[in-house]
């Protein structure tokens, strides 16, 4: 028999306290926070008609040319100026399907691996010039990804009910 201190907190807590809901649901404010501004930013690039133009105020082809010789990876850009209407359009579409992977739960990390694929682009493109480098919001969002691409969405989410319903035909009632 042990003498002393109990090391557990199931007798503060209960069988499920507070510390393991809290740790349970983590990740769900953050997965609510990109996937509505994902969509969001999907949405604003879309519904913009200046944005999805190869050149003219607010067009995303005039946004590559001013970053082009500021970016770590100019070819990048380079590729991107091929046919800006079409990047405009690929990271609009991106946005808004990362968005609502995450949102939803459905098909989380590779959600959130496209999210973080598109952070890092802008990152090493549009926000590379940032001085200091925490200006430039699209690092930060690559970080914030980086949970959901390792962890997934176990609550709340079109990929639990899956998994839930998998289980339930194989006879596994975990």
């Amino acid at each position: 028999m042990t003498h002393g201190m109990r090391t557990d907190t199931a007798h503060i807590d209960g069988p499920r306290g507070w510390r393991d809901t809290a740790a349970h649901y983590a990740l769900l404010p953050l997965r609510i926070f990109l996937g509505i501004t994902f969509i969001y930013a999907g949405l604003d690039k879309l519904t913009d008609s200046a944005f999805m133009k190869d050149s003219g105020a607010g067009s995303v082809g005039d946004l590559m040319r001013s970053v082009r010789d500021s970016s770590a990876i100019p070819a990048l850009v380079d590729l991107a100026l091929k046919s800006p209407p079409g990047f405009g359009y690929a990271i609009a579409l991106g946005e808004l399907a990362v968005g609502i992977g995450a949102l939803l739960g459905l098909l989380t990390r590779l959600a959130a691996l496209g999210g973080a694929l598109i952070s890092l682009s802008l990152w090493l493109t549009v926000s590379w010039a940032s001085d200091p480098y925490y200006y430039g919001n699209d690092l930060p969002y690559l970080f914030c990804w980086t949970p959901l691409i390792l962890a997934g969405a176990q609550v709340l989410s079109l990929d639990a009910w899956l998994r839930t319903r998998r289980r339930r035909s194989r006879g596994v009632y975990r």
